[in-house]
């Protein structure tokens, strides 16, 4: 059935009911949220679509990059843009030139007519490609501004863009197993396709139009982040039992929401609840519920048991939540004393500093991130297994549902685009590997046994992902096995973990853009130039910034060097040069082998792998009782995967406003959140955003102090409690 221009006066419901059974989607989410409808009519290479979108990739890119070096970093996500790129479009499909432009054969138009939802996607598109900081940026970041050593900025760039741009090769490659069937639905794709829609539907009541709210918000959310963000700093983390009990080691412990348990602390600023977890109003109500259950297991239940009750791994000798690293006697651990001239790890003056040592807190979130690797495979093949393997099945067998059929009106993309772009990145990664290896430390066949990895997982994390919207994240066990294979080598470990782990999880990202623009019936190959364009523009700003922030602003990351509450800390690339001394310069076999002092932490992985199982034999046991399947052990493991560096008060602020606005507003004012949500959200970040960089820009010069900008007020929080233990601003016991 071919689209007829004359159908559109038709609703969706009669035309849908015309789509034969047997076309329908298989899945039932997807029947209710997805259009059957297609217009290959509607333009998508407009210049507004090229003019909005590369800005908000690159506004994004800056952005995002921007605040991942602060106390309280800022994630920009594609919803934003998916927001304002509306009345923008519209904006300019009224006052652009409707002139038709003719160079040769070729005729366009700058406003080629209405603004809809085909560019808004693609816009979109670009604008998720700079939704999030390159993780190859943090390696350039640990070099610089914690091992205080060089690298050039090409290099740089280029494990930047290569480390980014592998996986659309495997993506390529899989491309027809897990976007084109039916079975493979991307779940979390359900939010955005509804969103668009959405949007794109005008108001039946005459109010307020989302733009309009939008724009009032967002001025709103700028006006106000002046306040904790430059004139009363404090009111981003006030803890009432650190003003109550100012002397108190224990009250600090308790009270203090950076470096506590933050019980009685509290916030007034957006970017410490959107901090780390993204933005609460985003997220449904069932997976904060199990955020919630996690959370308060770890960090109410198992923390004070470990530190207060057992002591378990000397826990009072250090601070209570801390990513630092520290030597026996609870001080802070000279990383720079171990390492050699060629940046690797010096065995004797290994064995004069000792062993290293982190807080119990840091060394159960290893051992937790052990047990939700396992219990993520291990859940999926029990409850999801059978489910995946048919739908497997049914890729080459079964018949093209509606979606895939109206797809086929549209050229494919052809396979040497994608082997030629997987050659290519391949290739500069092994320049890369082999001219710069003394700033890398990746061997050649290290990047290759990295590559391997990746495309071995793509396929089945991709099925995983695409069905159950889990993806199993492969950090841990490729930062684990080049850690006993190539021991000594911090920036070898990182790049290894990097190339293994970010391809894949690339490739993840890249198909399910692709299925995203196949609900939405985008032209494939608009969505690969798009997407790679985008992937590029980004990965260079990415590099461009971080590079700059790390040039111009003094013993940025380091803490302990910094002005007093300084913004520059950099949490997220502390834990990740952590995570590159534990496993790559000291490695696994000295921190949880013999050799160190967490080999007990092992025993995590057979933890994650029985919790599932019961929970299985439970639900086989007890069929009727629905409520048991809910019980998600890999989400449940998971919940605290991001402290640190996020912190309770961080969590506590989350989940205060999740519940506040996905059940009580959800529940009571459903209209209203339906209307205004997303939208919401949205205006918070980006205003928020645009207030920092002009804070950064325009009044960073500007020093002034009172009682208002002297932080938590929690100093005491961080001291040990062990007798005999000096720590300089703690009191001796």
């Amino acid at each position: 059935m071919e689209f007829d221009m004359s159908e559109k006066n038709r609703t969706e419901k009669e035309f849908e009911e015309e789509i034969p059974e047997d076309e329908e989607s298989p899945i039932e989410q997807v029947r209710l949220t997805v259009s059957n409808q297609d217009d290959p009519s509607l333009p998508v290479w407009t210049f507004r679509m090229w003019f909005l979108g590369i800005l908000s990739c690159g506004i994004l890119a800056f952005l995002n990059t921007f605040f991942s070096y602060r106390t309280q970093p800022l994630s920009i996500s594609m919803i934003t843009v998916q927001i304002a790129a509306l009345p923008l479009g519209k904006i300019m499909a009224r006052v652009l030139p409707t002139r038709k432009f003719k160079i040769e054969s070729w005729e366009f138009s700058l406003n080629p007519g209405p603004f809809n939802m085909k560019e808004h996607v693609l816009i979109s598109i670009f604008a998720n490609c700079g939704s999030g900081t390159a993780y190859a940026v943090s390696i350039v970041t640990i070099i610089k501004a914690f091992y205080l050593r060089n690298i050039s900025f090409v290099a740089g760039w280029i494990l930047v863009v290569t480390t980014q741009v592998l996986g659309y090769g495997w993506a390529g490659i899989m491309r027809k197993y897990v976007v084109d069937p039916a079975e493979m639905w991307w779940p979390g794709n359900m939010v955005l396709v509804s969103l668009f829609r959405a949007l794109h539907e005008k108001d039946a009541d005459g109010k307020s139009s989302r733009g309009k709210f939008f724009l009032v918000v967002l001025a709103c959310s700028f006006t106000w982040y002046i306040v904790p963000g430059f004139l009363f700093p404090t009111l981003s983390n006030i803890s009432l039992l650190c003003l109550f009990y100012p002397k108190s080691v224990l009250a600090q412990q308790i009270g203090s929401g950076m470096k506590g348990l933050g019980i009685l602390s509290f916030t007034f600023d957006w970017s410490v609840v959107a901090s780390y977890l993204g933005s609460p109003l985003v997220c449904p109500l069932f997976a904060i519920i199990n955020v919630i259950v996690g959370y308060v297991a770890v960090v109410y239940i198992l923390i004070p048991i470990s530190y207060w009750g057992f002591n378990i791994y000397n826990a009072r000798t250090f601070p209570l939540l801390s990513s630092h690293l520290f030597n026996a006697q609870g001080q802070t651990y000279d990383i720079t004393a171990i390492v050699n001239d060629k940046f690797e790890l010096d065995e004797v003056a290994y064995a004069k500093e000792g062993r290293i040592n982190i807080s119990t807190f840091f060394a159960l979130t290893y051992g937790l991130n052990f047990a939700a690797v396992v219990a993520t495979l291990a859940q999926v093949a029990l409850f999801n297994g059978k489910e995946i393997y048919e739908r497997f099945r049914a890729i080459n067998s079964g018949k093209p549902d509606i979606h895939t059929r109206l797809m086929k009106k549209y050229a494919d993309i052809p396979s040497w685009w994608f082997h030629g772009m997987l050659v290519l990145s391949l290739a500069l990664s092994l320049v890369l590997c082999i001219v710069w290896e003394d700033q890398v430390q990746l061997p050649w066949w290290g990047l290759l046994f990295a590559a391997a990895i990746a495309l071995i997982f793509t396929l089945p994390i991709s099925i995983i992902t695409a069905t159950t919207n889990m993806t199993p994240g492969l950090n841990v066990i490729t930062e684990y096995i080049i850690g006993l294979i190539i021991p000594g080598r911090p920036i070898a470990n990182v790049c290894f973990k990097t190339f293994g782990y970010i391809s894949m999880s690339q490739a993840v990202s890249f198909l399910s853009d692709f299925k995203l623009g196949h609900y939405m019936k985008i032209p494939p190959r608009s969505m690969f130039i798009v997407q790679l364009l985008g992937t590029l523009i980004a990965g260079t700003i990415n590099m461009s910034v971080a590079w700059w922030l790390l040039t111009n602003i003094d013993h940025i990351c380091q803490d302990q060097l910094l002005p007093t509450n300084s913004p520059w800390t950099c949490p997220g690339n502390r834990v990740f040069f952590d995570a590159s001394v534990i496993w790559g310069l000291v490695g696994p076999k000295r921190m949880f082998g013999s050799l160190g002092n967490y080999s007990a932490q092992n025993w995590f992985f057979l933890g994650g792998a029985i919790g599932p199982l019961l929970v299985w034999l439970l639900h086989k046991a007890f069929p009727s009782q629905s409520w048991i399947k809910l019980i998600n052990i890999p989400v449940l493991l998971g919940a605290t995967a991001s402290m640190p560096p996020a912190t309770p008060l961080n969590f506590n602020s989350w989940i205060f406003f999740g519940v506040l606005f996905n059940f009580f507003i959800f529940r009571y004012r459903k209209k209203w959140w339906q209307k205004y949500n997303y939208v919401l959200s949205a205006a918070l970040d980006a205003g928020l955003a645009f207030m920092g960089v002009f804070i950064y820009f325009c009044l960073g010069d500007i020093k002034f102090s009172w009682w208002g900008t002297g932080g938590e007020y929690c100093d005491l929080a961080t001291c040990p409690t062990t007798k005999g233990i000096v720590v300089e601003g703690c009191p001796l016991r």
